[in-house]
């Protein structure tokens, strides 16, 4: 009889469950997808429920596809987009509303009167890092406060996605530490900040339970077992944010060690066991390892303008039945396209930046699109344009807080694609390595947290033996000054039309409101 995890990845697109051995390979996976909403400009919002019925169709598709019995289960994990907001009652599980999730940009004016108590956005930063957005935590919180407050007063306290999915599978209503800290918390008393929620006028109460990430939070409730088709009490932990179970999934765990998610979004992350200041946007988390930290530079969209693209750009293929993958397709058309993409540049910024520029107004621009450019040079500028933001990151955080990144651990769908791979390894100039089944990395991540929870490894520094790397590309020499010269270009974009993103953008919210 094995012995596994089921570790449950819930992203913005939809839940992917992973069956994980206590030796961190993959054993079965299954899918379930879910719909964003829009219901306003600069909103985004997901049904609560579409989270847990795709929960209980994947967990009862991965025990199906493996024909693994429900008692060789030793436990539960979920690591899930942060900044979710969902708030709760009492004991019924339906929420009040629906959730407002990370893409939410709706409470910029909020952002705005918060940093206003702490002398405004200058200072606020010199003590936080960053110019609160309106898509952080705090600032949907106050959004809610004033705009909702049948709700926000009816509520006995908010959850965010692993939250509530740990809600709906024990009952208890907690949030774990690493997800904590994208709302606010003092690692050095490893508590929320209680005293800033009540200067910036929220009530302390409503904040859930803390929980570490590999703290046992409690066993399926009788009706959650029944749902999912695993028995009641099986041991859930603690989870994490995806962030944080990509940071261990991808190995790079040891002082100093970096990595870089593509994903919807795309992060680069740095596991480290100081604490620091942000800079550029780049913030300082709590890791999913409960005495050390995760620096972490994000952009909003990585993956998600590679969708954009395919489906505005490449709808006939998509719909070709001899087309088995667009993705694969779009690889392959990358190929014929010279680095440096014929001049033309794209600034991957469609939802908004939170880094290396922290600016709910800014958006994507194809720079320098002449008429000899064709739909192939759009698709490698996109490419390309992710690398040099995630270039610019890495930078920021080699120069502020001085940890050098040779090497780069590659991890989720994006790290799939090859001619991308090699296009981040050549405008970084770093070697970069992708581990095996670099989709489940986060899984794998929240799956073997749970193992450490469990004691069936002694500590996180030793699982960095289990993650093996599949793959790796080095920087081709034949690229390098293109590269250099687009990436300069690249960095100045946003400084020149700053004023005009925020011209159009901030008028055109308003006038939605």
């Amino acid at each position: 009889m094995g012995s596994y995890f089921l570790a449950h990845d819930a992203g913005t697109g939809g839940n992917k469950a992973v069956l994980v051995d206590v030796n961190g390979n993959v054993c079965a996976t299954a899918f379930a997808p879910y719909e964003t909403h829009y219901p306003h400009p600069d909103w985004a919002e997901q049904d609560p429920e579409a989270w847990w019925q795709a929960i209980v169709t994947t967990t009862r598709a991965v025990l199906k596809q493996s024909r693994v019995s429900p008692k060789e289960i030793l436990g539960i994990a979920h690591t899930t987009q942060l900044l979710g907001i969902v708030p709760v009652n009492g004991s019924d599980a339906a929420p009040l509303r629906p959730a407002i999730i990370w893409l939410d940009g709706r409470a910029s004016h909020d952002a705005q009167k918060m940093m206003a108590k702490f002398m405004g956005p200058r200072v606020f930063s010199l003590f936080s890092g960053a110019a609160l957005t309106g898509k952080d935590g705090l600032p949907k919180l106050l959004w809610l406060q004033a705009n909702e407050p049948e709700i926000y007063n009816k509520m006995d306290c908010f959850l965010d996605v692993n939250g509530y999915l740990t809600y709906r599978s024990t009952g208890e209503k907690v949030m774990e530490w690493s997800c904590a800290s994208a709302f606010g918390f003092e690692f050095a008393k490893k508590d929320w900040m209680r005293d800033i929620f009540k200067y910036i006028g929220l009530d302390v109460d409503k904040f859930p339970r803390l929980v570490r990430s590999i703290d046992k939070v409690g066993g399926l409730t009788k009706t959650a077992a029944k749902e999912v088709g695993l028995l009641e009490g099986t041991p859930v932990f603690g989870g994490g944010g995806d962030v944080m179970g990509t940071a261990i999934g991808s190995g790079a765990i040891g002082e100093g060690d970096g990595h870089i998610y593509l994903g919807t979004s795309g992060w680069v992350g740095v596991s480290t066991a100081k604490s620091f200041i942000g800079d550029n946007g780049i913030v300082c988390m709590q890791s999913s390892e409960p005495d050390k930290a995760l620096l972490m530079a994000e952009m909003e969209t990585a993956g998600a303008c590679l969708k954009w693209i395919a489906d505005n750009f490449y709808q006939s293929e998509k719909a070709d039945p001899k087309v088995k993958n667009v993705y694969a397709l779009m690889d392959e058309r990358t190929k014929t396209i010279p680095a440096g993409s014929d001049g033309l540049i794209c600034t991957p910024w469609i939802y908004g930046e939170r880094s290396p520029v922290s600016d709910t107004w800014v958006r994507s621009t194809f720079f320098n699109l002449s008429a000899s450019h064709t739909r192939e040079h759009m698709l490698r500028a996109v490419y390309e344009g992710v690398a040099y933001n995630l270039r610019w990151m890495i930078e920021v955080v080699e120069k502020k807080f001085h940890y050098p990144l040779p090497v780069l651990r590659l991890i989720g769908g994006g790290a799939r694609g090859e001619p991308w791979m090699q296009i981040i390894a050549d405008v970084t100039g770093r070697r970069v390595e992708v581990v095996a089944h670099p989709m489940e990395a986060g899984a794998v991540g929240v799956a073997l947290t749970a193992a450490v929870g469990l004691g069936i490894y002694p500590d996180f520094l030793s699982l960095k033996k289990v993650v093996r790397v599949d793959k790796e590309y080095l920087p081709q020499g034949c690229n390098k000054v293109c590269y250099e010269e687009m990436y300069h270009t690249y960095r100045k974009i946003y400084s020149c039309l700053q004023h005009l993103y925020h011209e159009v953008n901030e008028a055109r919210f308003s006038k939605c409101q």
